[in-house]
Formats: C-alpha cells, structure tokens, sequence
C-alpha cells in the first residue's frame, strides 16, 4: 500500500463516535468518568486470596528497556556516593551521616505508562473538542496531570490472547479484534462486563527481555488491536474505561486494511476518552491467573502528576 491510496485518518474516521461533551465542556479525563464508587466496589469484591501483582517492567534496566522506535533509553546516574567521601568531597552534616543521590533522564512515555488524552489529534481538536493549539509548549488541556488526580480503580479482567491462540507471543503484525477478546474470555470462563478495565496480554512485552534487541526491533510492527467500526462501536457501548496492554502502542502499529498508523488511539483515545496504558509486563499475573482460574482482580493505578504531560510513568498493582 502505498502513501497516496492511505485514506487521510478524518477520512478514516469520519463516522467514529465521539464522547465529547458527555462530561461536560471542561472534562479532561473522557471513559475513566465510568469508574464510579459503585465500580471500585465491583473490583473490590474479586479480591479473594490476598495476592497483589506490579506491572511495571523495571526503569534503566542494564538489560534495556522497551520503548517506541526513535526513543531514547532511560538513563539514571548517581550525582552522590560514597566515591565523592572516599575522594574527600561528600558534604558533611551533624553527625557525620553519609548518603547517595541520583538523577534521571527519560522519555515519559519511555516505561510502563498512561497516554494523556491530549496527546495525539487530528483536524486540530484533541480529545472533548480542545484545541490542538493547547499542546503547544505543554499541555493545558487534557494532560496526563488530570488522569493522576482521578486515579483508576476499578475490577480488571485479564484477556490472554496469546495463550488463547496455543503461543507465548503473538507475532509481529497479528491482529485481534473484539470479537476475539470475547472468545479468549469464554475460553477462560469469565465474561467481559460493561465498565470493565481492559488487560490485554500478547507476550510482545516480555518477549523483549528474551531476545536481542535488534531482532526486537527490525522491520518493527507490533501486534494488536486492529480498527474497524464495529470494534469502535463494542468500546463505546461497553463504556470501557481504559485498555492495559503488554506492547509499546496497545493497537496493531499500522492498520493491515487501510494502512493508517495507530487509528485506534484517535478513535478511542481521542473521540471516546478512553485512556490507554502501554508497556505493561503481564506474564506473571497471566501465569498466575491460567494456574489458579481467577482472571479477575482490583486493579489500581495512578500515574504521576506531571503538569502538562503527554504521559506518565505507572506501575499498576493488581490485587486477586
């Protein structure tokens, strides 16, 4: 498919839902409005053995860490040690304590984290009708610093797609649908309910700390999400709140059918506010879930207030 037979994404989009204004004109965090007290209760209640699970893969890992092509990895130093004491020149304090100090440098969107729901657009509007004119410099509409505030607490249903399909990854560039995420549940025996948070796992994630990362990123196309209207139509109805997901991108990298780079984080991110978390590593609570068959669970989340964000770092626990 060339560039010039690849549909403008307005053209793509043009009878998309939209969430606009369902909040009001001055809401800034879209789908997770679902996440009512009655749904923190609902996740609450799949609490049943007292296990908890962290789904943040781990920061400047000496191993690397899995970010979108063209991303830099995240780089930690120490600006304090004891090698400025054994060199004389650490600070002194009453009572001659010692410490270490460090700094990071890294993208925001470089780890586990939460999309604000400014951060992409078409036709100049972001998500609810703002301007795109608001992301200039930061973002003073609709930035992750809102999504922090409000927090996401709900119950989490864990949908395996990978080992519903007999792999322990999916290959780059396969696709699923909605239709497939209701299959896997069946075959799980559980049933996605409306308002649920969405955690999907592909292996993709987890498959970077097993192979080199030249063959990890060569040719790069991840698996995912693929878009169609009816699948657009499922969310919307479903009034999913946010979508968890083992890849850097949470949706197929380019649409197979009309060749359109991630037009699911405009038709569900910024049409129908719904927030997407990316770089999630989910095999050890899907190993768990597949050997006790409880794929339900609180999930909550925060990420990090940063004021104007385009995103933040997270690192969801999930509580069975």
């Amino acid at each position: 498919m060339t560039d010039k037979t690849v549909p403008h994404i307005h053209d793509l989009l043009k009878d998309s839902p939209k969430n606009w204004g369902k909040w009001g004109p001055d809401d800034e965090v879209g789908s997770l409005n679902y996440l009512t007290g009655i749904e923190v209760l609902q996740g609450v209640k799949e609490v049943k053995q007292g296990k908890t699970f962290t789904l943040q893969v781990r920061m400047a890992d000496p191993a690397g860490d899995p970010v979108w092509p063209g991303r830099s990895q995240s780089k930690r130093m120490n600006i304090m040690d004891r090698g400025h004491y054994n060199c004389g020149k650490g600070p002194h304090f009453p009572g001659s304590y010692e410490f270490a100090d460090d700094v990071m440098f890294f993208h925001l969107q470089g780890s586990t984290q939460y999309d604000a729901l400014g951060h992409v657009w078409y036709d100049d509007q972001i998500w609810n009708g703002y301007s795109a004119d608001t992301t200039i410099g930061s973002l003073a509409k609709a930035s992750v610093a809102p999504l922090g505030e409000k927090g996401i607490v709900g119950r989490g249903i864990l949908i395996d797609i990978a080992r519903h399909r007999g792999k322990d990854v999916l290959d780059a560039g396969e696709t699923f649908n909605h239709e497939d995420l209701m299959a896997a549940a069946r075959a799980q025996g559980v049933s996605i309910n409306k308002r649920d948070i969405l955690i999907i796992r592909t292996g993709w994630i987890g498959s970077f700390y097993k192979r080199d990362p030249e063959e990890f990123y060569k040719d790069f196309i991840e698996p995912g999400l693929t878009y169609s209207p009816e699948l657009v139509k499922w969310f919307q109805e479903m009034e999913i709140p946010n979508i968890v997901t083992d890849t850097i991108a949470n949706e197929v990298t380019v649409d197979p059918v009309s060749g359109v780079a991630l037009p699911l984080h405009n038709a569900l991110m910024r049409n129908l506010g719904i927030t997407l978390t990316e770089i999630a590593q989910l095999d050890p609570l899907a190993e768990d879930c597949a050997e006790d068959g409880q794929w339900t669970f609180l999930y909550t989340a925060a990420p990090l207030k940063v004021v104007g964000g385009t995103g933040a770092p997270v690192n969801p626990i999930v509580i069975k």
